[in-house]
């Protein structure tokens, strides 16, 4: 099943803005040595991410799995930005001075195996000297959250609620239920279930090593700590 259909895009697009908004300043500063180079956004979502490294300047592809949530990223941040369809880990990346990603993307690949590929894939698409800033969940994301209880929000037109489970050491699950207007007086219910791969953070950098890029296992983005469990990996590709 593809991730984030359109009810879940929408909700996602007017209430879950602020990991990136709090993420966006340290990574901006993280690119400041590629300015004027190609930043490459894998999982941008609606945009909230995306919308920052317009603001500041830089030329950006932002891509995304989904094309319902691309087409929220294309509502919110207009027809001129350059937006395209990639799935991980099997479609090629252009080339780029700069990956980033946040939002845990490469969490939602369907193993260890494939997150490997694509931080490998995002390696070898660096340009020399391009800068790597993404977050992926480390297994104590899971550990973290046993028992963690149902929670729900609501906005103005729209309201979720997130049932979680861990059904194996490695394996983090989100049941999501969503309510939006269907337009006609009444309420529509829509579920996804997102299964989150989780890995042991600390082998990425001998991984992306071995593949020219220098890279560190952190827990903040700049000033912006993390939620714990979730990992920010930093990087430079060799000259």
């Amino acid at each position: 099943m593809e991730y984030f259909q359109p009810d879940l895009a929408l909700v996602h697009a007017r209430g879950y803005s602020r990991h990136a908004d709090r993420c966006a300043p340290g990574i901006l500063d993280l690119l400041e040595p590629v300015r004027g180079g190609v930043v490459l956004e894998l999982g941008c979502g609606a945009g909230a991410l995306t919308r920052h490294l317009l603001a500041a300047g830089h030329r950006v592809i932002a891509t995304d799995a989904s094309a319902a949530i691309l087409e929220q990223a294309r509502a919110a941040l207009g027809g001129q930005v350059d937006l395209r369809r990639l799935t991980l880990p099997d479609d090629p990346l252009p080339p780029a001075d700069a990956i980033v990603s946040v939002g845990h993307a490469i969490s939602y690949l369907p193993g260890a195996a494939a997150v490997d590929q694509a931080l490998v894939s995002m390696a070898t698409a660096l340009r020399p000297g391009g800068v790597l800033a993404i977050d992926v969940c480390d297994l104590e994301w899971g550990r973290l959250r046993a028992g963690t209880e149902n929670f729900g929000r609501v906005g103005p037109d729209w309201a979720v609620i997130t049932e979680f489970s861990a059904p194996a050491p490695e394996v983090f699950v989100r049941d999501i239920t969503t309510f939006v207007p269907d337009g006609a007086g009444a309420w529509r219910r829509s579920h996804e279930r997102h299964e989150n791969v989780l890995v042991d953070t600390a082998a990425i950098p001998a991984l992306l090593a071995a593949h020219g890029v220098a890279a560190a296992v952190g827990s903040s983005f700049g000033a912006a700590e993390l939620p714990p469990g979730l990992r920010a990996v930093t990087g430079v590709a060799s000259v």
